[in-house]
């Protein structure tokens, strides 16, 4: 057995199959992965990793299963899906992973040929464990499955906690034991048990509070908006293809792209932080629908058609179109009065929250400081925006804060 001393869990003990994987090359590069990608420009204490974050999903999920009463194989196989659950991310977590994901099919949690090949492969068969089998877990397969990926994983319970300890904002401090205690299966679904409508509703707000403070902060996403750029600039390049990209770690990226001509000058930006400004920062009712559902195709024209009309280089216009506002975690299912209730049926929480969500959803164009005016005026022609005089929009002073603000 292994204790390892974490920032937000105290003491972790990581033994089995687990312990055997944690030194595999495929975990220790997760070490040089950061779990917020570019957030750290917003909140520079925010430099945790993916392996920290994973050993805490790993040991949420040891307590998840041994109150469930689960044992043996199948929570070997369990344990070891969460310790791996991220080991397919690719360099700045989320950051680049369209990017990718439009050359290559594969999402972060698409594992089967990492954990099927090379020392985790082996060490999974040489521990008595499946490879496919924990590459099903990871996708959240099976009964099991959801303890790894699902409405309630044990991922979002680490990563919300994590984050906020990391970022130093109170949104994302949730009652994690409690959330495990009630964690239940009722005919294969994981369920919270009787009576934690509103245990739910606090993983639910938690996620909703930290979207706009930390995940879609402005400056947030002009650097990740610059990073997705860039990288596919390196992408045009014959040295490269997605595949090896998706391997990389930060700093294996950030060297790439300051050792490319095409992309050195975002690296630098980014290195420096010299970032984009907002030239356009509109409202949902305010955006065509063609623009909101438009193909990744069709924003690239529509930036090339900013750039002309704003008579500015390609280079200094960036198109950054949010998907519509989604809730995953108002499906989580909780027992009430003896049967399974997804929690918007439950909670009058969720349509205040919806709400909130579509307010604070924005349409971003990013441009160099000193062609914000040009772009935006070019951009709200090009686009069709109903922006009036304002091209910049703020969120609403305090809406984070109060629930009584989401009226």
């Amino acid at each position: 057995m292994t204790t390892i001393k974490d920032s937000v869990h105290d003491h972790i003990e990581v033994e089995g199959a687990a312990e055997a994987l944690l030194d595999t090359p495929e975990m220790q590069r997760l070490r040089h992965i950061k779990q917020l990608g570019t957030v750290q420009l917003v909140y520079p204490s925010a430099n945790h990793t993916r392996f920290e974050h994973s050993l805490g999903v790993y040991h949420l999920a040891a307590r998840a299963l041994s109150h469930l009463g689960i044992e043996g194989d199948a929570a070997a196989h369990v344990e070891a899906a969460a310790l791996l659950h991220d080991v397919g991310h690719g360099p700045y977590s989320h950051n680049i992973e369209d990017v990718t994901h439009r050359h290559t099919g594969k999402y972060h949690d698409d594992v089967a040929e990492l954990v099927a090949r090379g020392t985790v492969g082996e060490t999974l068969e040489a521990e008595g464990l499946d490879p496919e089998r924990v590459a099903a877990l990871v996708e959240g397969d099976g009964e099991f499955g959801q303890l790894v990926s699902g409405e309630l994983d044990v991922d979002r319970m680490d990563y919300l906690v994590r984050d906020a300890h990391h970022t130093g904002v109170p949104y994302g401090t949730i009652d994690h034991e409690r959330l495990i205690r009630e964690l239940t299966f009722v005919d294969g679904e994981l369920v919270l048990a009787e009576g934690n409508v509103q245990t739910a509703e606090s993983l639910l707000l938690a996620r909703a509070l930290m979207n706009p403070t930390v995940y879609q902060h402005h400056v947030a996403r002009i650097s990740k908006a610059m990073l997705r750029r860039a990288s596919e600039r390196l992408l045009e390049e014959p040295d490269i293809d997605a595949e090896e990209l998706r391997r990389m770690d930060d700093p294996d990226l950030l060297v790439a792209l300051r050792l490319t001509d095409s992309t050195k000058g975002f690296a630098e930006r980014l290195a420096t932080r010299d970032l984009y400004k907002r030239a356009v920062w509109a409202e949902l009712p305010n955006v065509p629908d063609s623009v909101i559902d438009a193909e990744h195709d069709a924003l690239a024209a529509f930036e090339r058609d900013i750039a002309d009309a704003a008579d500015v280089s390609p280079e200094s216009v960036i198109l950054d179109v949010p998907s519509r506002p989604s809730m995953t975690e108002s499906s989580s299912r909780v027992m009430v009065n003896g049967e399974i209730r997804q929690l918007e049926r439950e909670s009058p929480l969720v349509q205040a929250l919806r709400t909130a969500q579509e307010q604070q959803w924005r349409l971003g164009v990013y441009a160099p400081r000193e062609e914000t005016e040009r772009v935006g005026r070019a951009a709200a022609d090009v686009l069709g925006l109903d922006v009036g005089g304002a091209l910049v929009a703020e969120v609403r002073s305090g809406l984070n804060a109060t629930l009584d603000e989401f009226e």
